[in-house]
């Protein structure tokens, strides 16, 4: 009863609509899928922008007739005899859905999919199927056959967010539509059954078998002859990549994953919004070229499997400015700058040093380089200094500036393991850490966001803000629909700051001085690290404009191997990078009450003048 009721519904609609012409279906002819979404740069710059992947529509007869068969043998065999709606298939449908007691079965013609495409939703109800055949009966009266399958062609999904055969054939093949083979015509048309499943970008062993399948069915229809078929399925599937090179891949796929989730896959595609980010195209753009240079030679010293990130941020307002996440994202769109969990090393010894000033210590003051047993709970612990070797007296200035282990587990216990830990978790590291002696050393897994944002108090004068790459987006009509605020808050005083980062400017001049640079004008410090066995080695470094930390590792964690030192491994990344994106001599804004004083750092005896190697300035 049900299915007669709809019937006679559906003639009436049918009849009335018919007669009096009420639907415009100049949509097919003139439909606009919407406005993509555009990232700016810093400068208010275009970058990048997401938007679905299509091109300028194929007239019918530029159309290859195999692609024209493959979809017609895959989606409806007689498009070409129907009028919209498939009285077999509709007839075949009803006893399969009465048989299952479920809608389990559709009929739609192209037509009726190409209705579905640009009016209707894909949920299965009755209603919608009744409206969806009206109007393909309609649809069917006003345009030829021609024009109905040139339009689905231009307009259907192909999978991985690429719409119409044009748009396909370029990004699978670098190709266009009108030259692909018999082959890449049965890729496409067996595609559509499943777009996501089927997709070429996704999975090529599926794609082999949906295509021999296409291929028998169309011999079988008499589109191709046997001897085609056979030719056609020893053609090899491959993507061909087009040469073409995205700006911070990285950088966007992860504005991309969080807008998705934000404000929807539509939205983000097709509305035409405006992202305001805080990308710098120079900076971006000199980390990425020495970034790579670096690698290159890294790859041919160490192993192929070597990869790394990089992030630089402006320490003021915790804005990314540059951001890397790995060797090729085309390999691997695994974000290392974001993702990676890699032990901190000798990057977290700024903060050991932080607490002890916190609590009274000053860098003049002297302690022994010697072997020591720790206890801690029952287990004992030796830390040992990279070189295995130990240098008797210094002051804490020379420990940090030169990553002396033991002086450094000295001090960690003198400020106080809690004090420690609770300093690192103001400035945002990882919530569980305990006051164990190793953690002076850096025993704490932080992502490059979480290490760079930790280090920037030592930059931005004591106070931690959130790093981040969107300030911003706006509608369509200019309206802001997502604002971010970054978390602000001061961690440390500036007069404690300011003394640490002092020390860590004496590592800076010396890794200047080692490579011959006399003209770097800003401020600057720095910090290198490398954990245990040579896993990790890192490298984070800043001037009062940029502060940026780098890694380099395995992924599996594996050792680097031996002779691993950040000054020659990573160091240069971060030298390249500055060289080339530093104009104007900027200084390090702090307490003002702070008076440097030189000292010879082995003993801590304040002197009136630099006269040897031994003399460096500090804060007190």
């Amino acid at each position: 009863m049900f299915t007669l009721l709809s019937g006679c519904l559906a003639l009436g609609g049918i009849s009335f609509i018919w007669h009096n012409h009420i639907i415009d279906f100049s949509v097919l002819e003139y439909y606009n899928p919407g406005k993509p979404s555009i990232l700016l740069d810093d400068q208010g710059n275009e970058w990048a922008r997401f938007e679905l992947d299509r091109r300028d529509p194929l007239p019918y007869s530029k159309i290859p007739k195999h692609l024209i068969q493959a979809v017609i043998a895959t989606e409806d065999r007689d498009f070409f005899n129907h009028f919209g709606i498939s009285i077999k298939g509709i007839a075949r449908s009803m006893a399969v859905n009465l048989y299952k007691r479920r809608f389990v079965q559709g009929a739609s013609t192209i037509t009726q999919q190409l209705i579905r495409l640009l009016f209707f939703d894909a949920r299965q109800t009755v209603s919608r199927k009744v409206k969806e055949q009206i109007v393909a009966l309609l649809v069917e009266k006003q345009f030829t056959k021609e024009q109905i399958l040139q339009t689905y062609l231009n307009h259907v999904c192909f999978g991985c967010g690429i719409y119409g055969v044009e748009a396909a054939a370029q990004r699978f093949w670098s190709k266009s539509a009108q030259d692909i083979t018999i082959g890449e015509a049965a890729i496409l048309a067996s595609t559509l059954k499943h777009p996501s499943r089927y997709c070429l970008l996704n999975s090529t062993e599926n794609v082999r078998n949906r295509r021999d399948t296409m291929l028998n069915v169309m011999a079988q229809m008499g589109f191709i002859t046997q001897e085609q078929g056979i030719k056609a399925k020893a053609e090899l599937i491959e993507v061909v990549a087009r040469n073409t090179v995205q700006v911070a891949p990285h950088y966007k796929e992860t504005i991309r994953i969080f807008l998705e989730k934000e404000i929807g896959k539509a939205r983000l595609y097709c509305g035409g919004l405006t992202i305001q980010t805080g990308l710098n195209r120079r900076t971006q753009n000199a980390a990425s070229k020495y970034f790579k240079l670096q690698f290159k030679a890294l790859k041919g010293r160490f192993s192929d499997k070597i990869d790394g990130g990089l992030m630089s941020i402006d320490p003021q307002t915790g804005q990314v400015k540059a951001m890397i996440g790995g060797c090729s994202f085309e390999q691997s769109k695994f974000n290392r700058a974001l993702q990676a969990r890699r032990q901190m090393g000798s990057i977290f010894k700024p903060l050991v040093y932080a607490s002890a000033i916190q609590q009274g210590s000053s860098f003049a003051d002297v302690e022994e380089d010697e072997p020591i047993d720790l206890l801690f709970e029952g287990t004992v612990w030796s830390p040992r200094n990279h070189t295995r070797a130990f240098e008797g007296d210094m002051t804490l200035a020379r420990a940090l500036s030169t990553s002396i282990n033991t002086i450094t587990a000295k001090t960690f216990l003198r400020a106080g393991g809690n004090n420690v830990v609770d300093l690192a978790k103001k400035c945002h590291l990882s919530q569980d850490l305990v006051p164990f002696p190793s953690l002076s050393l850096g025993c704490v897994d932080v992502t490059i966001k979480e290490a760079i944002g930790a280090l920037n108090v030592f930059a931005n004068d004591g106070v931690y803000v959130e790093p981040h790459l969107i300030k911003w987006v706006k509608d369509e009509f200019g309206t802001k629909i997502y604002r971010f605020e970054p978390q602000r808050e001061r961690v440390m005083e500036s007069r404690v700051v300011g003394q640490v980062a002092k020390v860590l400017s004496i590592g800076i001049m010396r890794y200047l001085k080692q490579y011959k640079v006399a003209d770097f004008k800003s401020e600057a410090f720095g910090k290198t690290g490398t954990t245990n066995d040579s896993r990790t080695c890192w490298f984070c470094g800043s001037t009062p404009r940029l502060m940026t930390v780098i890694y380099v590792g395995h992924d599996d964690n594996s050792p680097l191997g031996d002779n691993v030192y950040p000054l020659s491994t990573i160091f240069p990344i971060w030298l390249n990078l500055y060289k080339a994106i530093e104009r104007e001599a900027e200084s390090f804004v702090y307490d003002p009450s702070l008076k440097e004083t030189l000292i010879n750092w082995k003993t801590g005896d304040v002197v009136s003048h630099a006269y040897n190697k031994d003399i460096v300035p500090i804060y007190t």
